[in-house]
């Protein structure tokens, strides 16, 4: 993991999942890059290559068989911290908006 990592609270029941997500094809700048709705200021993120990488690490909810069972049958939903990635770009002259971009797991995720 990231030297990010130690400077991001990391919640029980949460994990880091990684700092970057991938640019859609043929996606262009500008963009607008939000977290959980809201949009982070540039200086919170680079675009390198074709991926967006964020400067800490991006926060998803564990979710063990047990507890998505228990989600499932309705007994309980959950209120851990999931952090979702929106990305808002122009790609052939549209504006166009993606939700919940999937993150890259950092290298030596298991």
């Amino acid at each position: 993991m990231s030297d990010a990592d130690s400077s991001t609270e990391i919640p029980k029941g949460s994990y880091a999942a990684g700092d970057r997500v991938r640019l859609p094809a043929g996606a262009r700048a500008p963009f607008t890059v939000f977290i959980n709705g809201v949009e982070q200021q540039p200086s919170l993120y680079s675009v390198e290559g074709n991926e967006i990488v964020f400067s800490r690490p991006i926060v998803k909810e564990k979710v063990g068989g047990a507890r998505w069972l228990a989600m499932y049958l309705g007994l309980f939903g959950t209120y851990r911290k999931d952090e979702t990635i929106d990305l808002q770009f122009s790609r052939n002259g549209k504006v166009e908006l993606v939700p919940d971009l999937p993150v890259v797991p950092y290298p030596d995720a298991s």
